[in-house]
């Protein structure tokens, strides 16, 4: 009789797998290739048919924020703070045009992550991935931005160029009060309360940071393999954003207290939208949508290895070695 040991190596050896330390276990071996792992192919990803079924209500809540956005921003005035004569001297900076126009933050804060949701669509045919992402950056701006302009009109803070907007000829004009008595033009006197928060950089950090997230998840950031350069894909959409906000405080919109307030809202919004559809970044899943939706876990048609591989998940090395 031959060492036990010995002979559970013969056994290992003669099925034909190598044999593994039991702490290493759960590591893929030197040099081997990962199995097609979670990969939601075509016949096991759910339609989008099942998913809007399951997510209507979702979309309709989306839409019902959106147009309470819209009436907040178009039909409720702002709360007029007082601005006095003197204190007018805090408003009376250069009235410039904006760096970053506010047509343009739709398209940073929506269509750029957007657009790199539907690359990744195209290459791995994921509706779910696709679905989830979306409905979460819709979320996200929509409740940012409801919350920004509520904020805004609720607070009423003259921006710093309020002067201008105010008398646009230079004559200041006040009441027996002291309170100015603008003679400008009414959308831009308007307009000129709404300095807190940043609309700008909630926006920003909201679509980018959600962006971010995304990119995080899909990279694998907390995955213990220490790669920089994943670290940058990731950072980068937050550099837009920041560089946008900063914009405003020297086109001299906003203030600093403006911009960082905002870009909190906004950061801290799409955190929450993310996390309702995407699990934690140092999760095994991170990147991959949840599975919630009753039914929609459809086994291959293959055997049960296929089965068993399909089901574990899909580590970050997949994504860069362009297997994902």
């Amino acid at each position: 009789m031959g060492n036990p040991q010995e002979n559970h190596g013969n056994n290992v050896a003669s099925s034909g797998v190598a044999a593994r330390d039991p702490v290493t276990l759960n590591q893929p071996l030197m040099g081997a290739e990962y199995p097609p792992v979670a990969r939601e192919r075509p016949g096991t990803d759910i339609t989008a048919l099942e998913i809007l079924k399951y997510h209507w209500k979702d979309w309709v809540m989306v839409l019902i924020i959106a147009i309470l956005e819209i009436i907040v921003y178009v039909v409720i005035p702002p709360f007029r703070r007082f601005a006095g004569e003197n204190d007018i001297a805090y408003y009376q900076f250069p009235k410039k045009s904006s760096t970053v126009p506010t047509w343009s933050v739709l398209f940073i804060a929506v269509f750029v992550p957007l657009a790199v949701f539907l690359l990744y669509f195209i290459k791995r045919r994921s509706v779910r991935d696709f679905h989830n992402a979306f409905l979460g950056l819709g979320t996200a701006i929509a409740l940012t931005a409801l919350l920004t302009d509520s904020i805004k009109n609720t607070v009423g803070m003259p921006r710093p160029d309020f002067f201008w907007r105010c008398f646009p000829d230079g004559v200041a004009v006040y009441k027996a009060s002291k309170e100015v008595l603008c003679h400008g033009d009414p959308t831009e006197i308007k307009d000129g309360y709404k300095s807190f928060p940043s609309g700008h950089a909630s926006w920003c950090y909201a679509g980018l940071g959600y962006l971010s997230f995304y990119l995080a998840g899909k990279l694998g950031i907390f995955d213990k393999r220490g790669r920089t350069l994943r670290v940058f894909w990731i950072f980068l959409p937050l550099l837009v954003a920041t560089l946008v906000s900063v914009s405003r405080v020297d086109d001299y919109q906003h203030r600093w207290v403006d911009i960082i307030f905002g870009g909190l809202v906004g950061f801290v919004v799409a955190y929450f939208c993310y996390r309702q559809h995407f699990p934690s970044f140092f999760s095994e899943t991170a990147g991959y949508p949840y599975k919630y939706i009753p039914g929609s876990h459809r086994e291959p048609t293959g055997g049960s290895s296929e089965r068993s591989a399909m089901s574990l998940p899909t580590r970050s090395d997949d994504l860069e070695a362009g297997r994902l």
